[in-house]
Parts: structure tokens; sequence; C-alpha cells
């Protein structure tokens, strides 16, 4: 089951996920799985699923388990650890993972039937920033085999009306996600800033839109906070880690 430089990761619940130094997860994945919470009788999407995080995240209880998850992945090393994670876990009746570029997905799955969709897209826009010289690292990381236009308009196709789309992404990218969804007829409907402490500002937001709503009614949610102020990890970051938690005090 596990490749040289491979290992299993506890998420919680019994679930595990296979990671590497070059396809791995971070507290961002975390984020985004519980900011999105599906419900049960959802038809939910994961763009950019990686080695399969936040679909295996979301089977972890009953209660956040869709009735069924597409994890779209284009690099082929992510895509064959992701599939490799759910026969492992025994989820191969929720979750379906297929190896395909984004930007051409009209005759791979059906177009508005999703409830969910949901991105944790690379951070930096092409040409910003110091590049990584792995190809993976670099795709994790900038928007060189897509951008955040290419992954909205993707979500808009995918989603049913008035479906959930969920990102992540970095404060100073919320016009470019603001502009792109309004383009593409999906309106924000929630923002939550991510911020360490009290003493920092936000390094990330947590946005989710709806195909076709109407424009305007934007809510503000409270910043999360990280840590406490003595430095812990604030209540409700346990929180949200869950059993992912518990997973690592074994």
């Amino acid at each position: 089951m596990l490749l040289e430089g491979e290992k299993f990761e506890p998420l919680g619940s019994g679930i595990e996920v296979i990671v590497s130094k070059r396809h791995i997860f971070w507290t961002d994945t975390i984020l985004l799985a519980n900011f999105a919470k599906p419900k049960k009788s959802d038809l939910a999407c994961d763009l950019g699923c990686g080695c399969g995080t936040i679909p295996l995240i979301w089977c972890r209880e009953s209660a956040t388990t869709p009735e069924n998850i597409l994890g779209v992945e284009i690099q082929q090393e992510a895509y064959d650890m992701a599939c490799r994670s759910v026969e492992h876990n025994k989820l191969k009746d929720k979750i379906n993972i297929i190896n395909a570029d984004l930007r051409n997905l009209n005759r791979i799955t059906p177009f508005g039937i999703y409830n969910l969709v949901v991105c944790n897209p690379p951070y930096k826009a092409e040409g910003t920033g110091i590049v990584n010289p792995d190809s993976s690292l670099k795709a994790a990381r900038h928007e060189s085999e897509c951008t955040i236009d290419d992954i909205t308009a993707c979500a808009s196709k995918l989603l049913q009306f008035g479906g959930r789309f969920c990102i992540c992404q970095r404060p100073e990218r919320l016009p470019d996600i603001t502009e792109a969804m309004r383009k593409y007829n999906i309106e924000p409907k929630r923002l939550r800033f991510v911020q360490l402490n009290t003493k920092k500002t936000p390094k990330l937001l947590l946005i989710e839109g709806r195909r076709g709503g109407n424009k305007g009614g934007l809510k503000l949610e409270p910043t999360l906070l990280l840590e406490d102020d003595f430095g812990n990890c604030s209540q409700e970051m346990l929180e949200i880690y869950g059993s992912f938690a518990h997973g690592h005090q074994k």
C-alpha cells in the first residue's frame, strides 16, 4: 500500500491519509474542510484534492459524510496516493478520485449536479514570489496549472442553482476571488479571516459563495484565532481538529 517515502497520517476516527514530502496537507486544509461542512444528502466535489485529505476528513463522522464525493487531481502521483488512501479506508463507495484537469471536465462528470464544491488552491499568482523548482511543489503554491478564474469557472459549471463554493486563500487575493465569483454567477455570502493570535494580522481567509445567489448579503464571521493569549491551541481550533488531534496523541 505504501511506496518509498510515504507514510500514513491519522486524521481521526480511524481514518488515515497517505502523505509524502511532496504531497502533504496543512492546517488550511483542515480549516477548509470544517468551514465547508457538507450535508449527508450532498454531492460534493474537491477540486485539486491532492492526496485526498478533505474527502477523507468529511468521512470521519457520519454527520458530515456526503452522499458522494468527487476528488479531481491533475498530478498523477497525488492522484495515485489519494486512490490508495480511499482503498485503505474502504471508502470506494463514497469517494471517487479522478486524474483530470479541472479546466476540462465536460466529458468526465455531469455539470450542474453538485451541492458543494471546494478548493484549496495555489496561493501565489504566476510570476510572483519564489518559484520552487520541484514541479509538484510549484503547482501547489503557484498558479502554474490553474488560476482562481479557472477554478471559479469550473465550480460554477459543476454546481446546481444555490450550490455552495468554498475556497481558502491569502487575504491579499480577496479582490481576485470576489471578482471571479461574480463573473461566474457565484455570489459571496460568508467570509471568515484566520489569524495566529490577537497580535497578528490575518494570514488566511475562508469564503463561501452561492451559485445564482442574490447580490449582497455577505456575512463577515468572527475571526478564527489559532492560538489563545498564552500561545496554546485555541479552544475553537481544538474543536475543529476534533478526533484528528486525538489521533496524534496516540
